[in-house]
């Protein structure tokens, strides 16, 4: 008999582009997930959205469904209110499932806080997006360990954080990148030297446009070159134009990978859009 898990927290919400300011067209949330009021950070016409879980954590077997859709032309800076914690899951994993889909010109900014996994902690993250080739997107994110009280380093069991983006056009739609990231801290004394190269803080940079090419990561890895953090760059292929960028980040510090991931944000505003650092202080 198959099992259909309710989620423990909906969430949806449609931007769309109204007289060059970007607005909400649609909002739903249910169970434990809220947004709060739109902010317009500056005079682009972005609008930026907070994500809420009222609950404070992801707890075992918890589902939470996320779906995002920037309309046409539409510009969405989207982000949460604080770190998102994952607890010991004794009985399941915890995940989120998120849908996201960009229309032409659209341009997404998904600049979560950082996710912490605690001691016993498993968790699956699987977004799935859709771009136009005109479409903008930019996310950002940092996984990083729980701590306890004495400062010693809780073993969170496993992460997978699968990302899938794909390209539609009139043809149909294909596979640009497929990111996918498993860590399992306990199978680093089996694996030695080398897992996470000794790091424990790992940040990630996804980047989807058109004016992606090989310059950009060479500026983006001189960029990261000034950070304390190990860095990569790759480019994936290009289909109807658009190409995609993927930066890892490893470090020992949220603050540094804040850092060199904003630095990057902040690169990429300025030059696309002539917008200025992103200050989403929340204190």
């Amino acid at each position: 008999m198959l099992t259909v898990v309710a989620p423990r927290g909906e969430l949806e919400l449609v931007i769309s582009e109204r007289s060059g300011k970007s607005v909400a067209s649609r909002q739903f949330h249910k169970g434990a997930l809220r947004i709060l009021r739109p902010h317009y950070l500056d005079g682009s016409g972005q609008v930026c959205y907070v994500m809420v879980n009222p609950g404070g954590a992801y707890l075992g077997a918890d589902l939470y469904a996320i779906d995002v859709e920037v309309e046409g032309g539409a510009d969405l800076l989207l982000t949460t209110q604080s770190a998102t914690k994952i607890y010991r899951t004794p009985d399941s994993f915890a995940e989120q499932r998120m849908r996201i889909q960009l229309g032409e010109r659209a341009k997404l900014e998904l600049m979560p806080d950082q996710l912490i996994a605690y001691r016993e902690a498993s968790y699956r993250q699987n977004t799935h997006i859709t771009v136009r080739p005109s479409s903008c997107l930019v996310m950002a994110e940092i996984v990083t360990p729980g701590w306890s009280p004495d400062g010693a380093t809780f073993r969170y069991e496993e992460l997978r954080l699968r990302t899938e983006i794909y390209v539609e056009t009139e043809a149909g739609s294909d596979l640009l990148a497929l990111d996918n990231l498993l860590i399992r801290p306990p199978l680093a004394d089996v694996t030695g030297l080398g897992f996470m190269e000794g790091f424990s803080h790992v940040g990630s940079l996804l980047v989807v446009d058109s004016r992606v090419d090989q310059a950009l990561a060479d500026e983006l890895h001189t960029l990261a070159s000034a950070h304390q953090a190990h860095t990569g760059i790759s480019l994936t292929r290009t289909i109807a134009g658009s190409t995609g960028l993927v930066m890892r980040a490893l470090s020992n510090s949220t603050e540094e990978l804040q850092r060199l991931l904003g630095d990057c944000s902040t690169l990429l505003r300025n030059r696309w859009s002539g917008q200025g650092p992103v200050n989403l202080r929340k204190y």
